[in-house]
């Protein structure tokens, strides 16, 4: 191969028994949904389950965070002492995930090296960030993968494959290969069935990813779609494993799915805001204020209680809705200490939490995902928070493990 293909096979740990309790929804979902998260520990109940070994981010601010880490070592470790895992060594799998809507989303398990991966902007790397990367979000994360012998990711990169050669042959062979999950996902997650991929069509997929790389000096491979900041986490420990001197056989990569963005499964959704403990109405007046727009070409809807109304703005044509959204926001936070933000996936969600009290929600026009590998190639990343693939419950389930001691 001519380009050095940052993906590869892995040995990959799926739990024996009781996949519907052990696979939850990624850790930075429903935020600001209490109940979500309760129902999810009620469900879970004692099982096994990656819930004890992912920190979901609601806990951050609830819960004393050194000893919630102590705890989730702990249980990576019982659960290897426990022999609950099958092991897949030298894998990929094949992953077909039927959404809630029903449609099929295709993907491929493996391991990246993050060798080949930067999230700093105007990265010539072959894997890179497609979002403003939140450097504060990262050593919270560090401080949990450091010392886990394990990872359970969510982590989704992209490839431009219009000819869809790579991902979408192998739903024509799966019948040929051997099936290692096949079950119904939690809280509506939809279903989800894994097998493995042979060695033949391994070769084949390394061939057609190095095809994607001809013709580009600095060809982007793998766009991130989910999961960057979990991605940067990895990469800052490997980078501090190697400063220290250890051993980084393991650590050098990332466990990660790959998706094809030509997907007729995979949906873009903006991700919208919502501000908490102001007061709403002094939020519409100093955004109204902020833009002062004398001509415009954007509406921004805002909802608040029981009220909602918009905005209208000018946004210039190398910017997006969501950037000059969050420029306000941060502009506003200077100001008003007291404010928090939480980053939201679906409208009707948005409004739901906009009904309480001293919150208001902004809801803007999106990214159309036809234009996303051209953009990053254009200027680098997108603003922090821009995009998210499909609605809540369409993100990524924790259920692979390997690892990484």
């Amino acid at each position: 191969m001519k380009n050095k293909i940052p993906f590869k096979t892995a040995d990959i740990l799926i739990p024996k028994e009781s996949l519907e309790k052990w696979s939850v929804i990624a850790c930075d979902q429903f935020t600001s949904d209490a109940e979500y998260w309760d129902k999810t520990e009620k469900y879970v109940d004692k099982a096994n389950s990656t819930l004890n070994i992912t920190f979901p981010e609601i806990y951050l601010e609830k819960v004393d965070n050194q000893t919630k880490i102590n705890e989730i070592n702990s249980c990576m470790l019982d659960y290897l002492n426990k022999d609950i895992f099958n092991e897949y060594k030298d894998a990929m799998i094949y992953i077909e995930r039927t959404q809630p809507d029903g449609r099929i989303r295709q993907g491929i398990i493996g391991a990246v090296d993050l060798e080949e991966y930067e999230y700093t902007k105007g990265s010539k790397k072959l894997i890179r960030a497609t979002e403003g990367t939140i450097i504060e979000r990262i050593p919270p994360r560090v401080q949990i993968r450091k010392d886990a012998l394990l990872e359970a990711p969510h982590i989704i990169l992209l490839i431009d494959d219009v000819k869809k050669s790579i991902i979408e042959p192998l739903s024509k062979i799966k019948e040929e290969m051997t099936k290692v999950y096949d079950f119904d996902l939690m809280m509506g997650g939809g279903h989800i069935c894994g097998y493995l991929i042979d060695k033949d069509n391994i070769e084949r997929i390394y061939k057609q990813f190095d095809k994607l790389c001809e013709g580009y000096d600095y060809p982007l491979l793998f766009a991130v779609g989910d999961g960057n900041h979990s991605l940067a986490t990895a990469k800052e420990c490997y980078e501090l494993n190697k400063a220290q001197g250890k051993d980084t056989t393991l650590s050098r990569y990332a466990l990660a799915e790959i998706e094809n963005i030509h997907s007729d499964a995979l949906d873009f959704e903006p991700i919208y805001r919502v501000l908490f403990s102001v007061d709403p109405e002094n939020v519409v007046r100093e955004m109204k204020e902020y833009f002062n727009a004398k001509t415009a070409n954007t509406t921004i809807m805002y909802y608040y209680g029981n009220k909602e109304g918009s905005i209208d703005i000018n946004i210039p044509s190398e910017k997006l809705s969501t950037g000059v959204v969050q420029e306000f926001i941060d502009y506003y936070m200077s100001k008003y200490s007291d404010a928090k933000l939480d980053y939201i996936h679906g409208i009707e969600h948005t409004k739901e939490l906009s009904q309480k009290d001293n919150t208001i929600g902004f809801i803007y026009d999106g990214i159309s995902k036809d234009n996303l590998f051209e953009m990053v190639k254009a200027t680098g990343s997108l603003p922090r928070k821009t995009f998210s693939m499909g609605e809540s419950k369409d993100k990524r389930y924790y259920l692979e493990c390997r690892k990484i001691k």
